[in-house]
């Protein structure tokens, strides 16, 4: 029997210290997750665009890095319900039910949007409804 033993916290959408898991993961292991994840500087421009997000939007990672999300990338959130509290919001972990609508085909689904003011990543994670 084989004991595999992982160091990060597992990548769940709905976990509690989802903000923590992805801090803790490179970006390869992002690339795996089961649902979009953006990772943020704090300039909002794309470091990391994984491959569910991709896959989910019809953008190419290697075009989004280094874009501004809310307005090059995804300027369908560039709003009061999405881009407007990680302006504003000092902490934040909150989900939401969307509709993106961006040169894609509209798509249902859950938005989770986390930003800790002591670190300099910020996350938007999408999970298909």
């Amino acid at each position: 029997m084989t004991l595999s033993l992982s160091l990060a916290p597992s990548l769940d959408f709905h976990a509690p210290d989802l903000f923590d898991a992805l801090n803790a993961a490179p970006a390869a292991e992002l690339e795996d997750a089961p649902f979009g994840v953006v990772r943020m500087n704090a300039a909002m421009e794309v470091l990391v665009y994984n491959r569910t997000e991709s896959m989910l939007s019809g953008l190419d990672p290697t075009w989004v890095r280094g874009k501004h999300f809310f307005s090059q990338v995804a300027p369908c959130i560039d709003n009061h319900m999405v881009a407007a509290k990680f302006r504003h919001a000092i902490d934040l972990d909150e989900s939401l039910d969307y509709v993106l609508a961006f040169q894609m085909r509209p798509t249902r689904v859950k938005l989770r949007l986390l930003k800790r003011q002591a670190h300099e990543w910020s996350y938007v994670c999408v999970l298909k409804l």
